[in-house]
C-alpha cells in the first residue's frame, strides 16, 4: 500500500520531454472529460466568482500550465452565460500541449496562448487581473510551489487561486481503478494515480503559504477530494 502521509515526487510521465504528440492529445482529451464529470471546471469557476464577487466589468485571467485549454473554454462559457467580457490567456511549457490547446479553443473570442516556462512570461503591459491553475501545482517540488505563489500574487491586480489534488487513499483507489476501466491512455493510467500520492494535505498547503509569505487566503474541500486555495486582494 503507498504511503499518504507524505507527498511523493516521483515524475509522472506528462513531464517528460519525449511523449508523441498523438498520446498527448489523448491524454489532454481525458482530463477534460475526467474534469467535467468529476466536478474540476466547477471548482475553477467557484475560484473564479469567488474573486470575482459579483462584478461584472471586463477582467483578464490567465491559466499556468494550461495544458489543452479545457478549463479556459469552462471558463468562456461561464462569462458568456454572465455576459462578462474576459481576456483569456495560456501559458504552459510544453509546445504539444499548447499545439492542442490552440486548436481544442479554436472558436474562444479572446484566448492568447503562450508555450513557455510561465516563469519566463513578463506582463509588461498589463498584469491580468487574475491567475489561476489547476491540476498543476501538484507537479511541483515545495520550493517549487512557493515559488509559484510568490509568482501568481506578484503578477495578478485582483487575485489568484489554485484548484489541486487532496491526497487521500480513496481519491488514489478511485482514480486507479476509474482509469484502469476507461482509460484508453496509458499517460492517464500511471500518472492519474500518481498524482494523487503528489498531491496535498490541508497542514501542507498551509506551511507552504506561510512559508511564502502568504497569510490571507481561503482553503475549501471540493469534491471529488480537491483543495481550492483562493487569495484575493
Amino acid at each position: 500500500m503507498p504511503d499518504f502521509s507524505s507527498r511523493s515526487y516521483d515524475k509522472e510521465l506528462l513531464d517528460r520531454d519525449d511523449i508523441p504528440f498523438n498520446d498527448i492529445k489523448r491524454n489532454m482529451q481525458e482530463l477534460e472529460i475526467i474534469n467535467a464529470r468529476l466536478g474540476g471546471h466547477g471548482i475553477t469557476i467557484s475560484g473564479l466568482a469567488e474573486i470575482l464577487n459579483g462584478k461584472k466589468d471586463s477582467f483578464s485571467i490567465c491559466e499556468i500550465g494550461c495544458g489543452g485549454g479545457d478549463n479556459l473554454k469552462a471558463i468562456d462559457i461561464w462569462c458568456t452565460k454572465k455576459n462578462i467580457p474576459v481576456k483569456l490567456i495560456g501559458i504552459d511549457i510544453n509546445k504539444d500541449c499548447i499545439e492542442y490547446a490552440k486548436v481544442n479553443c479554436n472558436k474562444l473570442k479572446s484566448v492568447e496562448f503562450i508555450t513557455s516556462d510561465y516563469l519566463r512570461v513578463n506582463f509588461a503591459t498589463k498584469k491580468p487581473e487574475i491567475i489561476f491553475s489547476s491540476l498543476f501545482s501538484h507537479h511541483l517540488n515545495d520550493h517549487q510551489f512557493i515559488e509559484m505563489l510568490q509568482w501568481s500574487k506578484q503578477h495578478s491586480t485582483s487575485g489568484f487561486f489554485i484548484n489541486d489534488l487532496h491526497r487521500h487513499p480513496v481519491a488514489y483507489y478511485a482514480i486507479k481503478l476509474l482509469s484502469s476501466i476507461f482509460s484508453k491512455s496509458w499517460l492517464v493510467k500511471n500518472d492519474a494515480p500518481l498524482s494523487v500520492r503528489r498531491g496535498f494535505k490541508r497542514k501542507e498547503i498551509v506551511e507552504l503559504m506561510q512559508k511564502a509569505g502568504i497569510t490571507q487566503f481561503v482553503i475549501k474541500w471540493k469534491w471529488a477530494f480537491r483543495w481550492l486555495i483562493t487569495v484575493k486582494y
